[in-house]
């Protein structure tokens, strides 16, 4: 009796333990990346938990843009692509993975298309982080760090 309280105790921690993890990866400003559990090698995508709240209507959304820190350069994105600098990735929290969307700068009228590849932004009120090279594609700079945009959706997979 004694020895399966133990285990079962062990089993609850553990579980303890992953719940905790979860709720730091969905709290947690840096876009969301793999984690692996002690009992697999396979990675685990955490975002991919809960998909009732992507939004697939292609409605055009207004808010405010940040971009991903240099550090966030090569990590592994929600799609399990590396993070590139360069390329033309973006995270959103409520649109699918492989969206095609634009992204429309308001102060300057400037845009660009992007692919939606990862999780987050995980700060109140915005709604999409973009490459460092987007980001200076549509005028947002290091300095001003933010800007308010129109995210319109062009391509949303099914």
């Amino acid at each position: 009796m004694r020895s399966s309280l133990i285990l079962i105790g062990v089993a609850v921690a553990g579980i303890a333990a992953t719940t905790s993890s979860v709720r730091a990866a969905d709290t947690d400003r840096a876009p969301a990346h793999t984690s692996k559990p002690a009992h697999t090698s396979k990675p685990v995508h955490l975002t991919h938990l809960d998909l009732s709240h992507l939004d697939r209507t292609g409605r055009k959304r207004v808010g405010v843009a940040s971009f991903y820190a240099r550090k966030f350069a090569g990590r592994t994105m929600a799609d399990g692509t590396p993070m590139r600098p360069h390329g033309d990735n973006a995270a959103s929290k409520t649109l699918p993975l492989g969206t095609k969307a634009k992204v429309t700068n308001l102060a300057t009228g400037r845009s660009a298309v992007v692919t939606i590849r990862d999780r987050g932004p995980y700060i109140k009120d915005r709604i999409v982080d973009l490459s460092p090279s987007t980001a200076q594609k549509i005028g947002i700079d290091r300095k001003q760090g933010v800007a308010r945009v129109e995210v319109t959706p062009i391509a949303v997979p099914p």
